[in-house]
Formats: C-alpha cells, structure tokens, sequence
C-alpha cells in the first residue's frame, strides 16, 4: 500500500471511529448500561485515539524529524499511538470503577515505557 493509500484509509477510519465515539458519548448512558456498552464505548474511544495519536506521530516523524523511511515511521507511530490509547482507555476504565489513583498511573505509565523500551530494543537488534 503506498503511503497516500494509507494515510486516505487512516484518516477515514479515524473519521468513522470518531462518529462511533461520538454516537457512543450520546447515546449510552453509563450509569445504566450493560458490559457491551461499556466495551463499545471504550473500543471506540480506543480506535479514535489510536488513529488521531497515529497520524499525528506520523505527521510529526515524517515532516519534523525526517530522520527515517516512511513505512518505519509508520510502524513506529501505529504502535506508540496504540499503547497511548491503551494507557489512555485504562485510565478511564480505573476512573470509573473507582479505583484511580495517581500510584496505579504511575505504574501504569513505568509498564508501558518498559513495555516500548523493550521493543524498541528488539527492533534495535533485528537490524544489528
């Protein structure tokens, strides 16, 4: 797929996830719904920060930084914008059970560090 191919399917999925999300905001009423409005709600908003946080990063690494090949500056920013999403979406998720707390962010936040620190240097020893 050539980059313009795939920065047309990001931006209209992302446009799709953000109508779901905002469907989602609307219409579900959090304090009565069951478990799969819950997971609507949350995959939705995963999806939308997930492809805003991507296209973003790529924009950011291909124009600013043009250190790297646009596919690795794909891959790069898809799999930083997931796990902020991730932390994002567990950061509401604990909000609303009610069990937020700064400690469990900040655990959160050291896991997901070590989790990219750990990947980037898998990738670093693929090239080697």
């Amino acid at each position: 797929m050539s980059l313009s191919k795939y920065l047309i399917v990001m931006v209209i999925g992302t446009l799709a996830a953000l109508a779901c999300f905002a469907v989602s905001i609307l219409v579900i009423d959090p304090f009565s719904t069951n478990w799969l409005g819950m997971t609507l709600f949350y995959a939705s908003l995963m999806v939308s920060v997930t492809g805003l946080a991507a296209i973003i990063g790529f924009i950011f690494r291909f124009v600013v930084l043009r250190k790297k090949l646009a596919a690795s500056a794909v891959i790069i920013s898809f799999r930083q914008a997931f796990v902020i999403a991730l932390l994002i979406a567990l950061i509401l998720f604990l909000l609303a059970e009610q069990l937020f707390s700064w400690l469990n962010v900040v655990l959160l936040i050291i896991g997901f560090t070590s989790l990219e620190l750990f990947l980037i240097s898998l990738s670093l020893s693929r090239n080697e």
